[in-house]
């Protein structure tokens, strides 16, 4: 099984946070199938590529800490292939969906992580 994860710290509070990413996940093919207050699942749309490669994508918001002006959060893209090549389609998704948070001009990136 392929996973990626990052942590970010964004200026912004969560409720817009939630609608961003809404948007961010719609633009990666992305489709929301569950959420939380404190989380949101979305699944890559059936059809580009093969059910082993199909990308989930899950946002942990730490409820905890954050405030009305910053959010800390847990972004983990995984699927079923075995990420035999570096380059794999689960990897490039995470690039992507890493990329847009971070040059996102609604909010404000304070701190980004790749584990």
């Amino acid at each position: 099984m392929a996973r990626y994860t990052a942590f970010f710290v964004i200026a912004i509070n969560i409720e817009d946070a939630r609608e961003i990413l809404i948007d961010i996940m719609e633009s990666c093919n992305l489709d929301l199938i569950y959420q939380t207050p404190s989380s949101l699942i979305a699944r890559e749309a059936i059809g580009q590529v093969s059910i082993s490669q199909l990308v989930t994508l899950e946002v942990v918001f730490d409820t905890a800490t954050s405030t009305d002006t910053e959010i800390k959060m847990t972004v983990v893209l995984k699927n079923e292939e075995l990420p035999l090549q570096p380059d794999n389609h689960c990897r490039q998704m995470f690039e992507l969906v890493s990329e847009i948070m971070i040059n996102h001009r609604q909010w404000v990136l304070l701190e980004s992580m790749t584990l």
